[in-house]
């Protein structure tokens, strides 16, 4: 099993006691959003979970907890981009705080285990071409050598978005600029030792040195790992997604970063509704198990190949 943390929310910036008291407890509940009568109780246990794929905008506070992850594998997918407070309005400085953290996650994790995204990349009349060029080169030359990929994608204008955006005039890069972003893109991430590569994006760019990307990356757990992986492709993700399939233990609507282009937070009005509920001993993240509710248990096993023959050995 694969384990997500998060899509839905940035647990190691605002959850990670809970976290960690889930592992150490060894399992979790997790609530259907398509469902919310419906909460999953999924295993921890080191010999289920091949990886924990975390997302995050600011781990600062995982820094001292990395000793409580030593059973697992991990890596990182750490958003950085150039915004401002008017589009990431929680979020500290990027120069001060954030680059810094990034460098010292690195220093201690190493470079194959930290994936920095600089997504959705948008476009105003304040985050123009140029602005986003500039932005990159200067954050690309401060993480040469703490990662080898960049993952960029260009912002969807959902309902949510448009309506949190509104008065932004944001436009996603199209056409004729697009390629030529691309481009520069590629151009300044190799000299800084990096690829580029997109995330749920239909475009081709492979012309321009961009294959399309992984999150959930099964060549990349492999090579942390060191053993060969057999799960599917996730089929709940977008058609355009090209994960491997995994369990996403977090909430929607939990998220502090107040990102104006997130799809994951209806409103912070909801959010400043739902983590009222947050207990770090919970075993389910800003919830609390109603009368209705139904717990399930999930039935998971390790996706490694090596646990495979094993088995067979043993029927054998």
């Amino acid at each position: 099993m694969i384990l997500s943390a998060s899509r839905r929310t940035d647990l190691p910036n605002y959850y990670v006691n809970w976290l960690i008291h889930r592992l150490q407890e060894g399992f979790v509940l997790v609530r259907n959003p398509m469902n919310p009568h419906q909460i999953s109780r999924i295993p921890l246990s080191p010999s289920v979970v091949d990886c924990i794929v975390f997302w995050t905008k600011n781990p600062e506070n995982m820094l001292s907890r990395l000793g409580d992850l030593s059973a697992y594998p991990y890596y990182f997918q750490f958003t950085l981009t150039s915004y401002g407070r008017d589009i990431e309005p929680y979020l500290p400085n990027k120069k001060d705080c954030l680059i810094p953290v990034f460098q010292s996650l690195a220093a201690r994790i190493g470079k194959d285990r930290m994936v920095w995204r600089y997504d959705p990349i948008l476009l105003n009349m304040r985050y123009t071409v140029s602005y986003h060029l500039d932005a990159f080169a200067q954050i690309a030359e401060r993480l040469r050598g703490c990662t080898e990929k960049v993952v960029i994608s260009f912002v969807d204008l959902y309902s949510k978005t448009q309506r949190n955006t509104r008065g932004l005039s944001i436009t996603p890069p199209q056409g004729k600029v697009l390629l030529n972003m691309v481009q520069h893109l590629v151009r300044i991430a190799a000299n800084n030792g990096m690829v580029v590569e997109t995330c749920s994006e239909t475009i081709d760019l492979q012309d321009l040195g961009v294959q399309h990307g992984h999150c959930i990356d099964a060549r990349q757990i492999e090579r942390i790992i060191g053993v060969p992986l057999r799960g599917k492709k996730d089929r709940n993700q977008r058609v355009t997604c090209g994960c491997m399939e995994s369990i996403d233990i977090g909430a929607y609507h939990t998220c502090g970063n107040g990102c104006k282009y997130c799809y994951a937070n209806f409103s912070p009005q909801k959010v400043a509704e739902t983590v009222r509920l947050y207990k770090e001993t919970s075993p389910l993240l800003c919830g609390q198990i109603g009368p209705k509710d139904h717990i399930i248990e999930r039935n998971v096993q390790s996706f490694r190949e090596e646990q495979l023959r094993f088995d067979r050995e043993m029927d054998g």
